[in-house]
């Protein structure tokens, strides 16, 4: 069967309310598919990549805008190109613009398409995770570290019912899910800005050696066409390079080959190695959402 005939089938039986996901780890063609649909079904589509946002940083992010058209018809994307580069855009600011581009979707009567690898931003949606855009409070942080799991367990049950385990299965969310509680203490009007987002989810997947051969052509690809030159580019604005160094993978290694730190064999080498590294924790988060509860429909690449 064809598997894009298979994926409009799956879609035929989706809700009314449910928003489309497709979303699977590097190099697995999600943003063609996206847009294939979006086109079929008339509909708009929101990124959930969290380095898209940064304008100016297209190649190593693999924005790759071209995609967005076809057979001469543009498809409407958000939430790519909305923060400078050399700042720090967090996942409580992505949900929220996401959930106003969802609802002004909507509002035009167009399918919703949620489309990216960022397994933290997409269910921050999905599962509507309670955040805020809180710095941390270093003298809360230490009195919430010095407890115990149970004790931290307890003190969250203390502000509200725990109906899963995804703010207790480590210690670090743990701790976060507190010291966003007593946040919430402070800014009650946050409570009420975070909601479920109903989806049919797509995952896209393949033989594991398929993707490894995609992801080492695509680097290649990428940096022959200016990869590099994009972020010597980045540094002469001013960007700060411990900044770029913390944006991971493209920006990290390819900031190190700049500076001197490394040669560009080393550079490639390291980087190809950290990208499959990068797509095992992809599908390590998508995999973690089955056992949260989530169904999604694993398609095969070949066939697309």
């Amino acid at each position: 069967m064809n598997n894009y005939q298979e994926i409009l089938d799956l879609i035929a039986q989706k809700q009314a309310d449910e928003i489309i996901t497709v979303l699977g780890p590097t190099a697995t063609g999600k943003t063609r598919l996206a847009v294939r649909l979006a086109k079929d079904l008339d509909g708009e589509i929101i990124s959930a990549d969290s380095r898209q946002v940064y304008r100016k940083m297209d190649i190593g992010t693999g924005k790759d805008l071209s995609d967005y058209t076809i057979n001469q018809q543009t498809i409407p994307y958000h939430l790519i190109d909305i923060a400078e580069p050399g700042t720090e855009y967090n996942v409580a600011q992505y949900q929220q613009a996401a959930y106003q581009a969802i609802d002004s979707i909507r509002a035009r009567h167009k399918e919703v398409i949620l489309c990216g690898g960022s397994g933290m931003y997409i269910e921050s949606l999905l599962n509507g995770f309670r955040l805020s855009p809180i710095t941390r409070d270093e003298k809360l942080y230490a009195e919430l570290n010095a407890k115990s799991d149970e004790e931290l367990i307890q003190l969250l049950q203390s502000f509200r019912t725990l109906h899963n385990h995804t703010d207790t299965c480590e210690r670090r969310r743990l701790i976060k899910a507190v010291e966003i509680e007593y946040y919430y203490q402070q800014h009650p009007e946050w409570k009420d800005l975070t909601r479920k987002v109903p989806s049919l989810i797509i995952g896209l997947t393949g033989n594991r050696d398929f993707i490894r051969k995609k992801i080492t052509q695509r680097l290649q690809e990428r940096l022959q066409s200016g990869m590099i030159e994009e972020v010597e580019q980045l540094i002469k604005q001013g960007v700060n390079t411990e900044q770029l160094l913390r944006y991971g993978l493209e920006y990290k290694y390819l900031t190190r080959y700049i500076s001197g730190q490394i040669d560009r064999d080393t550079m490639f080498e390291k980087l190809e190695i950290a990208i499959h590294q990068f797509s095992k924790r992809q599908m390590t988060w998508f995999r973690g959402m089955e056992r949260r509860g989530f169904t999604i429909h694993w398609i095969d690449i070949k066939n697309l």
